[in-house]
């Protein structure tokens, strides 16, 4: 067997931001990627609308898996199988005759008054009730936006026959045939944490039409295969195996081999999700956290998201760091890593200074304070641009380690160690740092692309090429770096990190009194 002939495996990973076609041999090793931006639709006077442009976003898919067959210098038989992740909350809706008729992604907050009005049925139990029966709560789930739909669009609504999400829609476009994954269904707030099963009982009590809902199969089964007219479209060959994908949470988490319970990894991208998988489906008495279905059957994730962490590090390079970006220019060097170097020599704690931007999760009532830095100096030899970059790191590592206290107080589950990827783990310092925050060693993979691998892996059990999801998960994963606590370190963390919410507590109050502007605010709040 040729090597251009030997089977490999195909990821579709849709985005928030774009679409990408990522090409994987069998030993879980990236051979080609292709990427195309896409851009979500602000419809005129609907505030917070972006819709999903479900024909020219087909055609980007089409053109990133050519050229990323292209790239790979592959023909169309080597790929034995594609499975499809994406954004979760983003949903698809379908005609009767199985067309897609609507789409949203998940960054829409048009349904904020509808939020607002479910959180009032039943005085506030309505919402404690899916939450109890999901694990989600109404500000990021598919009824808001069904009810909204139900009140401003009767002409869509009304032709609504079946809902899915955004991967389950490109599987569709692939196969022709139409099923959704618990592990991202699961985020429309309709799903049984337990069962894996639709609950159409909590469409019906919110005054919405309870059969709209698609045949649900685990991630890694097989959909259908290709048909001829995807085949013509997109490249592949007619007849190749389309597997059932998933979240792309939760087929990162695969991709980096936390399949087994107690097992904890912190995802370092524009927002920070850290992500515990759970012994049994549980839910937080304090509703603080989310709890999704993981891919792996039977098992569920406490996820706690730390908002716009990675945004923030990218406002304050572009907004206060233009020299260190002409610097790392000349040098050929990454400017993080610059930014980095210097902050290494600020000593552990940043003299004090405390940012305010992401809080721990709160997922039922979710909003945060008014960005801002605390206790900065006039000392300039001490409050500098190196110390608010270490500032910032250690606040994410502050903010994830408050936030597994918060899963570990209602699950029991305190991890033995942490799997830190994303953009987030390519810092040295950073992986130090949330090391000696949490006191727990970090373990940093070689796979960048966890989300995409993970998403191979559905596909090659679908294809038979693999045994099954967790058995491989952890098979393919290689690691890069290790960092343990430093002991004198996390004791001063720890300090801060009491210091640090009781400041925060307190930020919150000026956004209450309408002092200050909050830099985020769940719909309906």
């Amino acid at each position: 067997m040729t090597l251009s002939h030997a089977p490999h495996l195909m990821a579709l990973d849709a985005g928030t931001g774009s679409i990408r076609a990522v090409i994987f041999n069998l030993q879980g090793e990236q051979i080609a990627v292709a990427q195309a931006e896409w851009q979500h639709l602000a419809i005129p006077n609907v505030p917070g609308s972006m819709e999903f442009d479900l024909s020219k976003n087909w055609q980007l898919a089409c053109q990133c898996i050519r050229q990323a067959l292209q790239q790979a210098q592959l023909p169309a038989s080597a790929i034995r199988g594609v499975a499809c992740c994406s954004m979760r909350e983003g949903i698809v809706l379908y005609n009767k005759a199985g067309e897609a008729i609507w789409a949203c992604a998940n960054v829409d907050a048009r349904a904020s008054r509808e939020v607002s009005e479910l959180k009032e049925i039943h005085h506030g139990e309505f919402e404690r009730e899916i939450y109890q029966c999901s694990g989600q709560t109404l500000a990021l789930g598919a009824m808001p936006r069904l009810l909204w739909l139900a009140h401003h669009r009767p002409d869509i609504y009304r032709q609504a026959a079946t809902l899915t999400m955004i991967s389950d829609w490109l599987a569709k476009c692939l196969s022709g045939e139409l099923a959704v994954d618990p592990s991202n269904a699961g985020t429309t707030g309709l799903l049984d944490l337990r069962s894996r099963n639709w609950r159409p009982e909590l469409l019906e009590m919110a005054g919405l039409r309870g059969n709209m809902l698609s045949p649900v199969a685990e991630t890694g089964t097989p959909l259908g295969y290709v048909t001829a007219d995807a085949a013509n479209a997109c490249g592949l060959a007619q007849g190749t195996v389309v597997a059932m994908g998933g979240g792309d949470v939760q087929l990162g988490t695969l991709g980096l081999g936390v399949v087994r319970a107690g097992e904890t990894a912190v995802l370092g991208g524009t927002f920070w999700q850290q992500v515990v998988n759970l012994p049994q489906p549980q839910v937080d008495p304090a509703m603080n956290i989310r709890i999704n279905p993981h891919v792996i059957p039977g098992m569920a994730q406490a996820e706690a998201i730390s908002f716009f962490t990675g945004l923030t590090m990218r406002w304050f390079r572009d907004a206060f760091c233009s020299e260190e970006k002409l610097l790392a220019e000349r040098l050929g060097v990454d400017c993080y890593s610059l930014l980095e170097e210097m902050a290494a020599r600020v000593p552990a704690g940043a003299w004090g200074v405390m940012p305010v931007f992401s809080d721990a999760m709160h997922f039922n009532k979710w909003y945060h304070a008014a960005p801002s830095f605390i206790n900065l100096s006039i000392d300039p030899e001490r409050c500098n641009k190196q110390t608010l970059f270490r500032a910032l790191e250690e606040n994410a590592a502050i903010v994830s380690a408050c936030n597994l206290d918060q899963v570990a107080e209602f699950s029991g589950v305190r991890a033995s160690h942490l799997v830190f990827a994303g953009g987030g783990s390519k810092g040295k310092l950073w992986s130090q740092i949330l090391s000696d925050v949490t006191g727990l060693t970090v373990k940093v993979p070689q796979v960048k692309e966890a989300t995409a691998l993970g998403c191979a892996i559905a596909a090659g059990v679908a294809a038979g090429l693999y045994s099954n999801l967790a058995e491989t998960g952890r098979d393919l994963v290689r690691w890069e770096r290790e960092f343990h606590p430093d002991a004198a370190h996390h004791a001063l963390y720890q300090q801060q990190k009491a210091v640090w919410q009781k400041v925060y507590a307190d930020q919150l109050t000026l956004v209450d009194n309408g002092l200050t502007t909050s830099m985020w605010k769940a719909p309906g709040l």
